[in-house]
């Protein structure tokens, strides 16, 4: 998969899933904020990146997570280093 079909697959599932536009979800849009995200919805996007992602991150691979491009970039790192 390419970095372009990635950020298709993770923008599908991130607005499916937290029920937000498409639309509002670009690279330097803010991930928590855009998402309305709390700390229990962080349970909810650990279930969908184990589900279509295949890995399970620990908490403190968000402590960097700011942006959506922060979270391209690391799900992309973390699918790059499983091969």
């Amino acid at each position: 998969m390419d970095k372009t079909e990635l950020i298709k697959l993770i923008n599908e599932n991130l607005a499916e899933e937290f029920e937000v536009d498409i639309e509002t979800i670009t690279p330097g849009a803010h991930l928590m904020e855009t998402l309305d995200l709390d700390s229990l919805d962080l349970v909810d996007m650990v279930v969908l990146i184990e589900q279509n992602f295949h890995f399970t991150p620990k908490a403190t691979d968000f402590r960097e997570i700011a942006t959506f491009q922060d979270f391209y970039d690391f799900i992309e790192s973390k699918m790059n280093g499983r091969q």
